[in-house]
């Protein structure tokens, strides 16, 4: 656990304690991978930075015309690997025959989402700690035991890759997960793994605004308004090559 009691400047609570939270989930099964595979997957985040392969198909016209094999990390099967250091590296240029390949090869729909939802989760974690000059947090040992296997039963294909609770689904065990009929497909794309969109909601109000907030042009938060707000949060966007 930490407080970033370290730093040379002042980190709030509800900064640090969304980070531990996401931490000690990362260490345990999840829905679909174990703790020692969802923590291998968080290795492989941090190691697609400086994958070889990652870099050469980057600059590369089309990543699909580039061959060869990742700097992996871990013993994690190859096709999560992939996924694991596209998703890092190069997200911008998925595709949906690219997510099949993935999807038949190595991991469930529902499997890929909670991949998707630790590495995004670990990123923003750790792109926090490298702007403020911070070290990043060590992965923790995982614990023993094995995925739930959960599923929403709400949960069913629309047009997004992946099943989803619709809009208005969110019921029963997902009841909180957002105001019933109102949220983004950017949160229902995590919802077939309630934990991942938990854990996006408790990042997000720390990082970002709460998603009550989300909607309210004169949100704000204690330093900063809502076009200051938007104006860092667009640049970074648009420098992640963000869908949306």
């Amino acid at each position: 656990m930490t407080n970033y009691h370290f730093a040379d400047i002042e980190v709030r609570p509800d900064l640090a304690a969304a980070h531990d939270h996401f931490f000690e989930r990362l260490r345990r099964p999840g829905s679909w991978w174990t703790g020692a595979e969802r923590v291998a997957i968080a290795a492989e985040a941090r190691r697609a930075k400086s994958c070889a392969l990652c870099r050469q198909r980057k600059a590369a016209l089309s990543p699909f015309s580039i061959d060869g094999a990742h700097d992996a990390a871990t013993t994690l099967a190859e096709p999560v690997v992939e996924a694991v250091h596209r998703l890092v590296t190069d997200p911008g240029r998925l595709t949906r025959r690219w997510f099949g390949d993935m999807t038949r090869a190595a991991m469930t729909p529902e499997a890929y989402v909670e991949l998707v939802g630790t590495v995004a989760a670990l990123v923003s974690i750790d792109s926090f700690c490298i702007a403020l000059g911070f070290p990043l947090r060590d992965l923790p040992a995982p614990e023993p035991g094995a995925p739930t296997g959960y599923r929403p039963a709400s949960a069913r294909m629309e047009d997004a890759w992946v099943p989803m609770i619709p809009a208005d689904g969110n019921n029963g065990a997902e009841a909180d997960l957002w105001i019933s009929g109102r949220t983004g497909n950017v949160v229902r794309a995590l919802s077939v793994v309630p934990d991942e969109v938990r854990t996006l909601i408790e990042l997000s109000s720390a990082h970002y605004l709460p998603m009550a907030a989300v909607p309210d042009p004169r949100a704000r938060t204690a330093h900063l308004d809502r076009q200051q707000i938007e104006l860092v949060a667009g640049r970074i966007s648009a420098l992640n090559q963000c869908y949306y």
